[in-house]
Formats: structure tokens, sequence, C-alpha cells
């Protein structure tokens, strides 16, 4: 049918301003000077390169990279994107030319969900930023305060595998599911216990008082799902970020969903609340900014959701992996009873001592990117990076998931091979730009430590305590690895196992 001219004219009139208002807010478009921008895709109209990005951002990048190389450009709705996709690369932006891209981007997700902000996260460059990487590296993660809580690490694992020998002992529980049931209970129950001091959710499973919630257990779900939405959607592409002018519409209805969480995301309890309480009520004279009470939400919000999520994930995939490669449990299992013994747990000062272990997990954090697309940075001024320039405001990513597998850095990258890390001094503190899960330089994770802790001490009491399989009938071929993006990159199907236990549950008491 044929539309009326009338009709055509007015579509043709609202087709042409959108274009013109796209391109007016451009940064390329305002800016006279001609930049050697590094190479990249054609963009769209009002939408850039969105065209070309999936579900599966990483991978979408990854395969624009091979084409493009390791510093591409892009086009993310009218803003200027650039994204390094190689270990030299990340050196030069992460390190070498690191105060040029200390800053964030305004996303809906920061101030919607952090409180305008207001975290160490999505916090913008400036006094505040500095402030609040002071009290994480002083005051909340300081080696003496972590060492201070290796006792609750040490009690929510040893919940952990009572847990376990309860589902065993089930008569209808042969199938485990690992994450949802046990290791985010752990998880959750090691940081809100480090920073609320108290234990919110029953251990899964049988837990018995010593394992018990302060808090009602009933809530345990509706934590989950706001932990899972805050990773979820502080890692979205939201197209109103992009296209601002869309921004009223909410489109993809991410910022109803982050303002929801915004208004329940509040916590009041002890400990590393104490600190920062105490310093939002001005008993810092020192101090060049004060955090505020919304700054202590926000830290308290960052400090809970990254605790609990990123553990979690990590162990979950290391499970996943070993189970698709029995080869791998039994030499993990023997370099266990050969230190440890079986008259035991693991504990913490075991760790130094199972080079194996620590492979394992290095292995996991290379092939399984918890952050696949490291937290967007911002250029602060113009720079020139591997003989491209980078325009002032450009928003700058890193893709430490192709970084994983690139070829001329690992031999056989897409296998699962912890050997590879046997021997070699390669470390995941921020210093080896081929192994960067925790990110590098001033924006690095600043509790990176407490993770690995969490981690290497979870994981080395799974195999050490019980031996793993698949479901009856399942093959290692059949298993799903399929991934969701978010903040985090989480399996997408449940990993379900059966687990029998290597030692006596007399050793859990």
């Amino acid at each position: 049918m044929e539309l009326p001219p009338l009709l055509v004219t007015f579509l043709a009139i609202v087709l042409a301003t959108v274009i013109l208002r796209t391109l007016k807010s451009s940064t390329l478009f305002r800016r006279r000077r001609v930049y050697n921008l590094p190479p990249g895709p054609r963009p769209w109209p009002v939408i850039g390169n969105f065209n070309l990005i999936g579900a599966l951002p990483h991978r979408s990048i990854h395969e624009l990279s091979k084409k493009y190389g390791d510093l591409v450009h892009l086009h993310f709705g009218s803003y200027s994107v650039v994204v390094a996709s190689s270990a030299d690369m990340a050196r030069l932006l992460l390190k070498t030319h690191d105060l040029l891209f200390l800053d964030r981007p305004r996303t809906a997700a920061g101030k919607h969900t952090t409180y305008g902000y207001a975290d160490i996260t999505w916090s913008p460059y400036g006094a505040y930023w500095r402030h609040a990487r002071r009290i994480c590296a002083t005051q909340l993660f300081s080696p003496a305060r972590l060492a201070s809580f290796e006792h609750v690490r040490a009690d929510e694992v040893r919940a952990l595998v009572r847990g376990l020998f309860a589902a065993v002992a089930a008569p209808a529980a042969a199938v485990v599911r690992l994450n949802r049931d046990h290791l985010s209970t752990l998880s959750m129950n090691v940081i809100t216990r480090m920073v609320l001091g108290k234990r919110l959710f029953a251990a899964a499973a049988g837990g018995d008082g010593a394992a018990a919630a302060e808090g009602p257990v009933s809530s345990l779900a509706e934590f989950k799902w706001m932990m899972e939405e805050l990773m979820f959607l502080n890692g979205v592409l939201n197209a109103g970020d992009w296209i601002p002018w869309l921004d009223f519409l909410d489109l993809q209805g991410y910022v109803r969903r982050m303002k929801r969480i915004g208004k329940g995301a509040g916590f009041v309890a002890r400990d590393m609340v104490d600190v920062l309480m105490d310093l939002a009520d001005g008993d810092d004279p020192d101090a060049e900014v004060r955090i505020g009470r919304v700054g202590v939400k926000a830290f308290t919000q960052d400090l809970i959701v990254g605790g609990t999520d990123s553990t979690a994930t990590t162990v979950e995939w290391a499970i996943s992996e070993l189970l698709r490669k029995p080869e791998i449990f039994a030499a993990a299992a023997e370099e266990l009873d050969r230190v440890v013994g079986r008259g035991r747990w693991v504990t913490e000062k075991d760790i130094t001592e199972l080079p194996y272990l620590e492979a394992i997990v290095k292995e996991t954090m290379r092939v399984h990117r918890i952050v696949p697309l490291l937290v967007p940075r911002v250029a602060r001024e113009d720079a020139a990076v591997g003989g491209y320039d980078i325009p002032k405001g450009t928003l700058v990513l890193v893709n430490v998931w192709t970084i994983g597998r690139d070829p001329t850095l690992w031999d056989k990258p897409e296998e699962f091979t912890p050997e590879r890390f046997v021997g070699r001094k390669i470390d995941v503190k921020g210093q080896d730009f081929e192994l960067l899960p925790f990110g590098s330089g001033r924006r690095m994770c600043p509790g990176y430590n407490l993770g690995l802790k969490e981690v290497q001490l979870c994981l080395a009491n799974l195999l050490h305590g019980f031996t793993w399989s698949l479901p009856e009938g399942m093959k290692e071929e059949d298993m799903s690895m399929d991934e969701v993006f978010g903040l985090s990159t989480t399996r997408k199907f449940p990993l379900e196992v059966i687990v029998q236990p290597r030692l006596g549950s007399e050793l859990c008491a």
C-alpha cells in the first residue's frame, strides 16, 4: 500500500533530524583535528556498530579483533570506543598511560545502582575516588585486616563441606546443584560476616547450628536475586548510555530494573561497615573529602556483590572444567593427599605448598574471565597509544577474554591445561598482562587478594574432601559450557554433579 505523501515527508524529516542529532553529539564530529584512529568497521547511522555486537559482547569483539588488530575503533551509538585485545596494548593502557585512562563513563548503572557513582567501581576520577581507594588499601583490605578474618573463611568452608556431606546422605539428593545450593551461600556468608558482622543465611542441605543464619533464611532467594541483578545490570550495554536522546524511553527496561535495585540495596551492620561509618561521621580529620552515609551504602554494596559473585562463579567454572578432564582431578587429589594428608582439611597456610592447585585456579581465570571486558574507562585527555590517537572522552575497553586466547602467548589456548602454569612465574596481581583476572593499575579490583584467598581455599577443600562426576548418562562432551554476559560471566545452566566423600565426615566437626 502506498503511503500518503505528507506522511512520507514527515518520516523523512524525523529520520534526518535523528541522524543530524546523532552526528552533532558525536565526539568525532565536534572536533576539527583529524585523528589517526585505530582501524575498525564503518558505523551505521544512529546505532554505530551495535549491529556487530551479539549477546556475548566479548566474543563479538574477539572476532572483530581478528580482522582489525589488537587495537580496534568502534562506535557504540554516538560514542567513540577503543578496544585493546593484546597484552602489549593492555600494558600501554593500564600501566604506561594509566593516568590518562582513570576516569569512568557516566552510565545509568552507576547512577541508579550506586547512589550517583558513590562506590569505588563507578566513581569518577578525582578526590572522592582517591579517598575511596585509600580506604580500601589501608582499612578494608589491608593484610592485617584480611588475616584477622581467616577464621571466618575457614568456618564457612567447613559449613560448606558439612552441607555437602548432608546432601550426599539425603536419599533424594543424588544430584547436587553446586553453585546455587552451596557455593553462593558460602560466598555470601563469608562476605556478610566480614562486612556486616553476621552470617545472614543458613548453609544449604543440612547445615547445623554452627552454620545457622542470624537473619531470616526466607530472604536468601531475594538476596541472591538482587546480587545477580546488580552484576548483570552493571555489565549490560544499555542503549540510553550510548544514544542519549533515547534514554527517556528505556527501550530495554534496564533503567527501571536499576532503579528498583537502587532502592533495595541498603545494609546496616558491623565490622567493615564500622570503619566506613567512622569515616562517614567525620572521625578522619585529615581526609580531603568525606564519603558520607550514601558512600557507606555504595561501598557496602560493592563489597558484598564483588565478594559474592566472583568467588562462587570462579569455583563453579573450575569444577566444570575438571569434570571434563578427570585426569586433572586425579593429579590435584594426589598433590593434596601428599601435602595435606587424609587426616585434616586444607587451610590457607597450605596453599603456597600446592602449586598444582594454584595452577588450576590460574588456568580457570585464563579460560573463564569473570569480567571478560574490564570495567570501561574513559580517556581524560587526548592520548597516543600504539601509533594511534585516542581522543579525549573516548571509552576504552580491554578484552582480557581475547588475551587469554592469544596463540602467541598460550600454546593450544582453547584447551584447559593447568600444567602450563606449573613452574612459570605468572601471577594474577596485575603485573603480568597476559593474565589480568582482577585488572591492573590504579583501577584494579581493590579486593583481589580476598577473592583469591576464597577461591583457593574453597576449591582446595572441595577437591580434597570429595570426588566429583557428571550425572548418570551424561558424557564430558555433552556438558554445556554456555555463558551469560554481565559485569561477571556466569554459566548459563546450573552445574549439576554427583558428589561422593573422600574424607570422613567426622573431620567436619
